[in-house]
């Protein structure tokens, strides 16, 4: 099977959708530049940037990957919460018993990540 070849507009627009996209959660969901650095695997720095347009995130990075899940964890918290921002922002920073931490700092590592999506999926499943 032959792979669909992207142009380099193509790549360059998915990249500033994702980024947009992530900074857009992180600003709903309260999360600070140092925070969603580490969750994405940036420094605050390049988070900065990317805030000013001058960063997009790059689809041959892990950045990108962790990017797009970090958005997916959005999405699933939203949905749970019907679109409310102060639902959503306290259930991220509030301890949560099944996950054995406040999502927040767990989201910080790739398993806990990994980990909070899969307990939001199971969660979303149910509504």
């Amino acid at each position: 099977m032959k792979l669909a070849k992207h142009s380099n507009k193509d790549i360059a627009s998915r990249e500033l959708v994702l980024t947009k996209a992530v900074l857009s959660a992180s600003d709903k969901l309260g999360i600070n530049s140092t925070t969603l650095g580490k969750i994405i695997g940036l420094s605050a720095a390049t988070i900065s940037r990317m805030k000013k347009e001058g960063y997009s995130l790059k689809t041959d990075k892990k950045e990108y990957e962790l990017g797009a899940e970090f958005v997916r964890l959005y999405r699933g918290i939203d949905s749970i919460n019907g679109g409310d921002d102060t639902a959503n922002q306290s259930w991220i920073k509030s301890n949560n018993t099944v996950l054995n931490g406040a999502p927040i700092d767990l989201i910080q590592k790739i398993r806990g990540l990994v980990h909070t999506i899969e307990y939001v999926d199971t969660f979303r499943a149910k509504i």
